[in-house]
């Protein structure tokens, strides 16, 4: 949302993990699909893509995978290592999605989504 649905906003993921990590938390994982490391096309901009490579090095991102089959992009369901990473490690999911489905293909999970589930904003650059 950093980048106000025009571009995908690397700076803005920076900014959200700054802020978890200056309160402190030391357990911070970032999901993003592998595709975003591709260049940069007008009608998927992305922005400071070199942020993405530096938190992978810092092991705090995660690049989940895709691929392309006869010219179209395949992606993995990347909601669901979310919410299993979360789950598995008691943490919380921060994200203005609901996970909806998620919530209804597990029990636990939905418990898990309704209590564990951080919205968020940026006001500018500020989280």
């Amino acid at each position: 949302s950093h980048g106000n649905k025009e571009v995908f906003s690397c700076r803005g993921i920076k900014l959200a993990v700054d802020w978890f990590l200056e309160r402190g938390h030391k357990d911070v994982t970032v999901f993003v699909p592998a595709w975003r490391k591709e260049q940069s096309r007008p009608d998927a901009l992305i922005t400071d893509q070199e942020i993405l490579r530096k938190l992978e090095k810092e092991k705090i991102l995660v690049f989940t995978p895709s691929r392309r089959v006869q010219g179209r992009r395949v992606v993995c369901y990347d909601d669901r290592f979310i919410v299993k990473l979360a789950f598995e490690s008691d943490g919380i999911i921060v994200s203005n999605d609901n996970y909806r489905d998620l919530a209804n293909e597990k029990p636990e999970w939905k418990k898990f989504i309704d209590e564990r589930l951080l919205m968020y904003s940026f006001v500018n650059d500020k989280y």
